[in-house]
């Protein structure tokens, strides 16, 4: 997944109103648009380095976007908007191991009556719903953690994984570290205690968990190598 334009370097300021972070940028300070809702625990530290894209549509409000935010040394991607992205374009260039039967993908897809599933995947007979998960937190070494705050959507999205595999689609929730500094993930029980019973008994009823990382460049972010899972 390349950027749409070279990114900006900069330094954080703060964040606020969710939307809303303050960035310096060599003598002045630009307000930018934050795309990730969650708590971001751990990187919004003030003078961390940071990276920011410009946009070239002129009805923006705000024409930065926040890309990057460095953590201790390691880059971290905090666009969610850019998993999606991400996770996509490694499945259709086939570098996913879990799938490579030359399926056909069909993004955003109507589960019941207030679900959308990142993924479907067909041939045949077989049918498979992929979830798409953003990964950020890390608070011990080498270990990724999700979520990093309460999630009910999350939640939902498992009960819904359920359902559909009772319907007979496969069923898998694929987390995607956007870092580099990781080689292992694992659920925060502390953080989300529902959230982590409820992943178990989906394990337990058949829902799959993949994970990887990514490798930033200049150019992009690209899904890298499997991570080790421990529930």
């Amino acid at each position: 997944m390349d950027f749409e334009s070279e990114l900006i370097p900069g330094l954080l300021i703060k964040r606020y109103k969710r939307f809303f972070v303050d960035i310096k940028i060599k003598n002045k300070i630009i307000t930018a648009h934050c795309p990730n809702t969650g708590s971001m625990e751990g990187l919004l530290i003030k003078k961390n380095k940071v990276w920011i894209s410009k946009s070239n549509n002129p009805k923006r409000k705000l024409k930065y976007t926040l890309q990057i935010i460095e953590d201790k040394g390691n880059k971290v991607g905090v666009n969610t908007h850019l998993t999606n992205k991400i996770f996509e374009e490694a499945l259709r260039d086939d570098k996913l191991k879990e799938f490579k039967n030359n399926f056909v993908i069909k993004p955003e897809v109507k589960y019941g009556s207030d679900t959308r599933f990142d993924f479907l995947l067909t041939k045949d007979n077989y049918k498979a719903f992929i979830e798409v998960k953003n990964v950020t937190l890390s608070r011990s070494r080498k270990i990724a953690e999700f979520p990093d705050s309460v999630t009910t959507r999350g939640a939902k999205h498992l009960n819904n994984l359920l359902k559909a595999s009772q319907e007979g689609y496969k069923i898998y929730i694929a987390y995607v570290v956007q870092r580099e500094d990781c080689n292992k993930f694992s659920v925060a029980k502390d953080i989300d205690p529902e959230y982590f019973e409820l992943l178990t008994k989906a394990i337990n009823n058949n829902l799959n968990v993949i994970c990887y990382d990514c490798k930033f460049s200049r150019k992009g972010i690209k899904l890298n190598k499997i991570l080790k899972f421990y529930n």
